[in-house]
C-alpha cells in the first residue's frame, strides 16, 4: 500500500472510477459561478410570465380572480373552448399564409437591395442608404393613417395586397444585414465570376445567395415574426373573414355582455405563441449565425 509522503501513513489507492467521477464533476461545474447564478435568476424571471400564462389558462371562469397562485381545479376544457369559441384554425391559417408570404418576399427583395448597396457603385448610394436606415426610427403608428388612406384609394383594404407590396419593397433592417454581409465578400470572388462570363444576376443567384443561407433564415424569421405578432395593421386593413390570429385572440373571447374572458384569452395567447417558438427553435442555429456573419458581433 502506498504511503503519504508527509505523514508516512498508508493511503488508499485512487480507483479509476473515483477519478473519472471527480474529473466529470469538475468538467460539469460552471467556471464562473457568479455569472451562472445571475443568468439562472434572469432565466427564471423570464420564464415566470409564461408559467403564469399557463396557470391562468387553466383557471375556471369563476376562479379568475382567486388569490391563490395555483387554481383549485385545472380546467383543461378551456383549450377546447379556445379553438371552438372563435374560428381559431381559420385565423391560424390566415396568419401562416400572410406571415410566410410577407417573409418570403421580404427576404428575397431585401437580399437584392442589400446586394446593390454592397457591391454596386452609383452616385448618392451612401446618401440613399442613410435615408433607408433612418426610416427604421419612424414608428409605425406615424404612417398608419396615411398608409390606410393610400390603400383605401386603390381599393386594397380587405385584401392581402398591402403585405405583398410591403414585402416586395423589402425591410430596412434586413437590407442592412444583407449589406453588411455582402460587403465582407472579397472582390476576387466576383472578378473571377465575371471572367467566366457570369453577369450580375448569375453572380447574385449562384454565388451570393448560396453563401448567405444563415442570413436568409434570419431575415425570414424576423419578417415572419413581424407579421405574426402584428395586431394593428390586420385589425385596420383586413375583414373579419380573412383577419389574422392576433386579431382573433385579442377580440374574440368575450361573453354576451361584452366582458372579456381572461382565462380563454390566456389559453388563446398560449396557443398563439407556440408556432413562433417552434420556428425559432428550429432555426436557432442559423438565426444566431446570421447575426454573427452580418458583422453585428463585437
Amino acid at each position: 500500500m502506498a504511503l503519504d509522503e508527509k505523514t508516512q501513513l498508508p493511503v488508499a489507492p485512487r480507483t479509476p472510477t473515483n477519478t473519472a467521477a471527480r474529473t466529470a464533476w469538475h468538467q460539469r461545474r460552471p467556471k464562473h459561478p457568479v455569472i451562472f447564478t445571475v443568468l439562472l435568476i434572469v432565466s427564471v424571471l423570464m420564464v415566470l410570465p409564461f408559467a403564469e400564462l399557463v396557470i391562468s389558462s387553466l383557471r375556471s371562469t369563476n376562479a379568475v380572480n382567486e388569490d391563490t397562485w395555483l387554481p383549485s381545479v385545472f380546467e383543461w376544457s378551456n383549450y377546447k373552448k379556445v379553438v371552438t369559441l372563435i374560428p381559431f384554425w381559420r385565423f391560424a391559417r390566415n396568419s401562416v399564409v400572410l406571415s410566410a408570404l410577407f417573409a418570403l418576399l421580404t427576404t428575397l427583395s431585401s437580399a437584392v437591395v442589400g446586394y446593390g448597396f454592397a457591391r454596386l457603385r452609383a452616385p448618392g448610394k451612401n446618401l440613399l442608404f442613410g435615408l433607408l436606415i433612418s426610416t427604421m426610427m419612424v414608428p409605425q403608428i406615424v404612417t398608419l393613417i396615411p398608409t390606410y388612406l393610400l390603400f383605401a384609394n386603390f381599393g386594397l383594404v380587405g385584401t392581402y395586397w398591402p403585405w405583398v407590396l410591403w414585402g416586395t419593397a423589402g425591410a430596412p433592417y434586413a437590407i442592412f444585414l444583407y449589406r453588411q454581409f455582402f460587403s465582407s465578400f472579397p472582390k476576387e470572388l466576383e472578378e473571377a465570376a465575371v471572367i467566366d462570363g457570369a453577369g450580375r444576376i448569375r453572380i447574385f443567384v449562384q454565388i451570393f445567395l448560396p453563401l448567405s443561407r444563415p442570413l436568409l433564415v434570419t431575415a425570414f424569421v424576423l419578417a415572419f415574426n413581424t407579421v405574426w405578432g402584428d395586431f394593428i395593421a390586420p385589425n385596420l386593413l383586413l375583414d373579419q373573414d380573412n383577419t389574422t390570429l392576433a386579431v382573433g385572440v385579442g377580440n374574440g373571447y368575450v361573453i354576451n355582455q361584452g366582458f372579456p374572458l381572461p382565462n380563454l384569452i390566456a389559453g388563446g395567447a398560449l396557443l398563439y405563441v407556440v408556432p413562433v417558438v417552434i420556428l425559432f427553435l428550429a432555426a436557432q442555429r442559423s438565426y444566431v449565425r446570421g447575426f454573427a456573419n452580418s458583422g453585428l458581433k463585437g
